[in-house]
């Protein structure tokens, strides 16, 4: 009988945890977290300072005894080390337990600027249930807001606070929002969507300082202005927890490095979600590529390797689409074109698309506003589908995106799910 170790109760750690039951009934599974609440998701925060749900409609899993039914044992506690030769675990409440297999999903956590003033009262991420919690007591309607990034996780989180009836200002040192996403016309393009709802957007801008002044502070801009503040949140961008791996033995790059089968450098050890570095068949390179279908599918994979089946990772999913006070945009692939690739690019009536091929493939894309064809241009990117007379055809016209799927797409026996979504 084998004992399976789980880091992390995130989206990826239940799920290996469920799998690895499902295939080893008589196992000892523990599922280790470091957060007291029952394992949750952190794409539900946003929901729930809209109020669309409590804290209970966060969590993956709803029943009370969910955990139990199961025989997993859980643990409330973080890992301070890992001895790869050994098998075993440092943990935060003292404890060193013994594995057999070690599935790291550890996820990713905020990353803290180095910003004078950053550990004032006001000022917080919105990664936690209990950052939610303080945030909503302090994002009241008429509040003032300031928020600090406006990347992928920034825009999300600006929908909830704009939702809260807040006033609302964003910084972002890059110079156009969602800077890793978009190009400079579609970032452009969503900022001057926001200013129209009435965010006040500052790019190309950086805080230098949050100054307390009583019950709120005035945060200073690189660019000299004073923004006065009773909530300021911080949404710079986030990187995998791996730090407690250094003398583990397991290589460790961006993020904890995998193979097909999800696992590390060191037999036995593997690893699944945000902190995972897997290898792309798109990008033909490893990535971290932090979204939850990600996770879930790098869990499944990694719990059955667990178990003793032999399963592989087809690809990693680079996809995010967006809602940014009601704008859609996206970004598929290598959206920023590839060496020696060509692209078109089309802008009109507040709507952009932009594709970037490599020979006869469609290699990445960028669409704001455009949601008709979202699931094609992810099965096209995704399924590496030679388009052959019908790239032309698309460089002609972008806007025939669906014929040329329908065209290439199934004959070649590609990914044929191109049903559109708005879920990360």
């Amino acid at each position: 009988m084998n004992h399976h170790v789980i880091l992390g109760a995130g989206p990826a750690g239940v799920i290996a945890a469920e799998t690895i039951r499902q295939h080893a009934p008589n196992d000892r599974i523990t599922l280790i977290g470091d957060e007291v609440e029952s394992p949750y998701s952190r794409m539900a925060i946003p929901y729930l300072l809209m109020g669309n749900i409590d804290e209970h409609g966060t969590y993956l899993r709803k029943g009370a005894n969910h955990f139990v039914r199961l025989n997993v044992a859980q643990v409330n506690a973080r890992a301070l080390s890992v001895d790869g030769q050994a098998k075993t675990i440092q943990l935060s409440n003292g404890s060193v337990l013994q594995f057999d297999k070690l599935l790291i999903a550890t996820g990713s956590r905020p990353v803290r600027p180095p910003i004078p003033g950053l550990d004032s009262p006001q000022v917080h991420p919105c990664w936690t249930l209990e950052d939610a919690r303080a945030i909503m007591v302090l994002a009241k309607p008429g509040a003032r807001v300031v928020q600090m990034g406006a990347g992928f996780i920034g825009c999300i989180i600006m929908e909830a606070l704009a939702s809260r009836g807040v006033t609302l200002s964003v910084v972002e040192m890059g110079d156009r929002m969602v800077p890793r996403m978009m190009g400079p016309v579609a970032g452009n393009m969503i900022r001057d969507w926001c200013e129209l709802k009435g965010v006040k957007v500052f790019t190309g801008a950086k805080v230098e300082a949050i100054v307390p002044t009583d019950e709120s502070v005035t945060v200073r801009l690189s660019t000299g202005q004073k923004l006065p503040a009773d909530l300021v949140i911080s949404a710079t961008g986030v990187k995998p927890c791996i730090d407690f791996l250094q003398s583990s033995g397991v290589t460790c790059l961006q993020g904890v490095l995998t193979d097909e089968h999800m696992q590390t450098s060191i037999a036995g050890i593997y690893a699944a979600g945000d902190c995972a570095e897997a290898f792309d068949k798109v990008s033909g390179t490893t990535i971290v590529s932090a979204i939850q279908p990600n996770a879930a599918e790098q869990a499944r994979i990694a719990a059955l390797n667990m178990v003793g089946q032999t399963a592989s990772l087809k690809g990693v999913t680079q996809i995010n689409v967006l809602d940014t006070l009601g704008l859609i945009s996206t970004s598929f692939g290598n959206w920023q074109g590839v060496p020696g690739g060509d692209q078109v690019a089309l802008t009109a009536k507040g709507r952009h698309l932009s594709l970037q091929f490599k020979d006869d493939v469609l290699v990445g894309c960028n669409s704001v506003g455009w949601t008709d064809h979202v699931g094609v241009m992810r099965g096209l990117v995704e399924g590496q589908v030679h388009l052959g007379p019908w790239k032309e055809k698309l460089k002609n016209d972008p806007t025939q995106l669906m014929k040329a799927y329908l065209a290439c797409a199934q004959g070649q026996g590609a990914w044929t799910g191109a049903a559109d979504t708005r879920r990360r």
